[in-house]
């Protein structure tokens, strides 16, 4: 038997090593803009009532493809950039928990909205800035690809889809969100 223990851990400490040899691939700035640009091209086919919005908003974070972890109790990780008046002015990471995605779905992707200057300054100083604690963000509903908002006054607005169209009541609570550099 103990012969046994040793040749499996010896297996798995192996498939360890091989593993860690394997170089881990970020995306790069242009990617990560030219996916976040697709994705919000998607958005605004899957509901024209968010123009209006991505329009008055005072920073866009698009995160474009959500990756589901498979270890663990699993979760999403994406890579995202903020958006000021169209531009890309910096990277960030997400991390949240497991969501699913609607039959036949393939990818997933998220863009919050800062609605104003504060909201959009507050983010941009807290590190590891997590949805319900450090923001409290509204859903926005979308019906007919029109747009309900829960309240008139909103400064974080946020959206999930997929490429099949919205994910109506998505919860992003518990979203963590860090810069990373690009």
């Amino acid at each position: 038997m103990t012969a046994l223990l040793k040749h499996s851990a010896a297996a798995v400490m192996a498939l360890l090593l091989g593993l860690a040899t394997v170089p881990a691939v970020a995306d790069t700035r242009e990617a990560i803009e030219s996916k976040s640009d697709a994705a919000l091209d998607d958005l605004r086919r899957y509901s024209p009532g968010v123009k209006a919005l991505l329009k008055k908003a005072r920073g866009v974070l698009v995160f474009p493809d959500l990756v589901d972890m498979g270890f663990g109790a699993g979760g999403q990780y994406g890579e995202g950039a903020l958006l000021v008046d169209g531009e890309p002015v910096a990277y960030y990471a997400s991390s949240a928990g497991p969501a699913e995605l609607p039959p036949g779905a393939t990818r997933a992707a998220k863009v919050i909205l800062f609605m104003t200057m504060d909201a959009l300054v507050s983010f941009r100083n807290t590190v590891g800035w997590q949805v319900g604690l450090h923001g409290e963000v509204d859903l926005v509903q979308t019906a007919g690809g029109n747009v309900r908002l829960a309240r008139a006054r909103h400064p974080v607005l946020a959206l999930s889809f997929s490429d099949k169209g919205i994910i109506e009541g998505a919860d992003l609570n518990g979203s963590t969100i860090n810069r990373i550099a690009r």
